[in-house]
């Protein structure tokens, strides 16, 4: 039998750092190619939302798919496995961020919520997916071939 563990803690420092750093990243852009509109405010629309969708797929989609985490997962050590324990894969990881506007509704509560109190400790994105997070230095959670960031 598999022991699933919460790493709620980790889960959340994680999150904070990965979208952190993806809405800085965001300000930024936004300084720099948005539109000044009234004292301390930018707007950008058209094409110009592109870049921000892209910075999205690539550091969350992409960067799953192929490491299996994102920065902030790899600073927690934490790490997106299929429910085999197995690396996952771009589609899967892109089902799994397909959830974040649901999953972090009210500043993560909905997400807290299911991952505290579901059974492998998934959040609507994992259910979907078929993936479970994992903390690679805990030998405890016992779900087979876990390999660190390869």
């Amino acid at each position: 039998m598999r022991h699933y563990k919460a790493n709620i803690k980790k889960r959340i420092y994680a999150s904070i750092l990965d979208y952190g750093l993806f809405g800085a990243c965001f300000m930024v852009y936004l300084i720099f190619f948005g539109e000044y509109v009234e004292e301390g405010a930018y707007t950008i629309s058209g094409g110009g939302i592109l870049p921000i969708f892209l910075f999205w797929l690539l550091y969350f989609v992409i960067t799953e798919g192929v490491y299996g985490a994102t920065l902030g997962h790899q600073s927690f050590n934490l790490k997106v496995v299929t429910l085999h324990g197995e690396k996952i894969g771009i589609t899967q990881a892109l089902k799994r961020r397909f959830f974040d506007p649901i999953d972090f509704f009210c500043f993560g509560l909905v997400a807290f919520l299911l991952v505290r109190n579901s059974e492998k400790n998934q959040r609507v994105g994992d259910a979907y997916a078929k993936t479970l997070v994992i903390d690679t230095t805990d030998p405890g959670q016992n779900l087979g071939p876990i390999r660190p960031f390869n």
